[in-house]
């Protein structure tokens, strides 16, 4: 009998990084992905619909900025209705970024956005890029007992973990294992099968349409803070020319020097009209701004508590409110709201 099953349509989307490098005589080249299956063959075997795009140029995703962000979600919003899924072939080193960007940028998702890559070149012997690229693309064609996406937000699948997109870090340059969530249970794990964290999955009430997002305003600064940092140096970064808010970088559970001279600057800056976020500078756990004197005297100087938000995640959400068009006060409001899942409200 005739097997009248569709066949999961998914779209590649290959912005550089080194999953996407074949060794050739000239050294590691970006291989054309309109050939996949000539590069990576088992992909046909998983009997799907792809379809792939590609930056006209590649990027190393260093190179990652709001424009190249803007053209991913242009490629998804112009063809989400052609496709089940997506997948984003990215360099690991600012997929994080990316992946808590598009969370924002990609309003009223309610299809699988999937982001991988790997540590080593698909054509390297020892390499992770084709099991990292089949992997996403079972994620993205995954259904529920009711026939609906299984993942219905961005996530990246690397190596044994699906992750919230919006709650991912890189936390080591070379092991295999390079992404973590670390303040929220992932989301999927990858093994013989791949199971998915059901009641940790992003689910929607209302259908509502796609909803692009291209005005991320980048005009933000993040301030790491270190035992000695002076006052002249606190104050030459809270005067830098063309800021509209900070990422304070603080320790422990969201403190900071207690000095007057660094509480003054803060006040003096939030009264210019400068938004300054408090995210921790640790990996687990968050900030807890009125738990120690220290944190208090910054919720006093007008600091917003981040809680347990990543860094990559706040500089995201940052962009996108101040490219959004509100006021302040509808910003700090947003800033101490989870929008997309991002961060663990008190």
């Amino acid at each position: 009998m005739e097997n009248t099953e569709k066949k999961p349509k998914i779209l590649i989307i290959y912005t550089g990084g080194t999953i996407g490098m074949v060794e050739t005589p000239n050294g590691l080249q970006p291989f054309d992905f309109s050939h996949l299956m000539d590069n990576v063959p088992k992909v046909g075997m998983l009997g799907y619909d792809i379809e792939s795009v590609q930056f006209p140029q590649p990027i190393d995703s260093s190179n990652m900025n709001p424009s190249y962000w803007n053209q991913i979600v242009k490629d998804i919003a112009d063809r989400y209705d052609e496709f089940d899924g997506f997948v984003v072939l990215h360099g690991t080193d600012t997929m994080a970024y990316t992946a808590s960007a598009l969370s924002f940028m990609l309003r009223n998702l309610r299809k699988p956005v999937v982001i991988t890559g790997s540590q080593l070149p698909i054509g390297d012997v020892r390499e992770d890029g084709t099991e990292n690229l089949i992997s996403a693309l079972q994620v993205a064609a995954a259904k529920d007992a009711d026939g609906n996406p299984m993942i219905q937000e961005v996530v990246i699948s690397f190596q044994d973990y699906i992750v919230r997109g919006c709650r991912s870090t890189k936390f080591t340059s070379t092991g295999f294992h390079a992404f973590k969530s670390f303040n929220y249970p992932t989301l999927g794990q990858i093994d013989l099968h791949i199971t998915y964290n059901e009641p940790y999955l992003m689910r929607h009430d209302v259908q509502l349409p796609l909803q692009p997002f291209y005005s991320m305003d980048s005009n933000i600064l993040v301030m790491w803070l270190y035992p000695g940092i002076t006052e002249d140096v606190v104050k030459a970064q809270l005067a830098t020319p063309g800021i509209k808010a900070v990422i304070l970088r603080t320790f422990g559970a969201g403190n900071a020097p207690t000095e007057q001279w660094f509480l003054d600057a803060l006040a003096d800056a939030v009264s210019r009209g400068l938004i300054i976020y408090n995210v921790t500078q640790c990996l687990n756990g968050g900030d807890e701004q009125k738990r120690y004197y220290t944190g208090d005297m910054l919720a006093k100087a007008g600091v917003i508590s981040g809680y347990d938000i990543t860094v990559e995640a706040a500089v995201t959400k940052m962009m996108y409110l101040l490219g959004s068009g509100l006021s302040k006060e509808q910003i700090v409001q947003y800033l101490t709201t989870s929008l997309v899942g991002e961060m663990t409200v008190e």
